[in-house]
């Protein structure tokens, strides 16, 4: 009897593993299908923290060229963390910010300036653009 006690325990275990897996899996493929469905649906996307510098810098980019990202600022949402984990997939990097364009990965901060002061960012973006303060 307590052989069979034991095996029903395991199995249980083993059970409430699979479970959790799934959980895991399943919570992973929603984070993964925001994070695509976010990007497919804006022109422009940050994935941002909101007291991160970089990422008020990338903003007031899009400030300066009267345009309005979709910004997903990250220390604001429960999954955040797995966001930006899932970003790793996508860019390679679990940095911030993530700016996309047109459902094309741009760069962080530095890319997003350079893009900017260049006129490659208003090409993408399809607009024309005045005389650029540095920023």
């Amino acid at each position: 009897m307590a052989a069979s006690a034991r095996i029903t325990v395991a199995a249980m275990a083993v059970i409430a593993l699979a479970a959790s897996l799934c959980w895991v899996s399943a919570s992973a493929s929603s984070v993964g299908e925001f994070v695509h469905n976010t990007i497919s649906s804006h022109k422009i996307v940050i994935f941002s923290k909101t007291y991160c510098p970089y990422c008020n810098r990338a903003k007031a980019v899009f400030k300066e060229l009267n345009q309005v990202p979709y910004v997903v600022e990250l220390d604001e949402r429960d999954d955040g963390s797995k966001i930006q984990d899932y970003l790793i997939n996508i860019v390679g990097k679990r940095t911030v910010p993530q700016v996309f364009i047109n459902g094309k990965h741009l760069g962080g901060s530095d890319d997003t300036v350079e893009a900017y002061e260049s006129g490659l960012l208003a090409k993408l973006l399809g607009i024309e653009t005045q005389a650029r303060d540095d920023l």
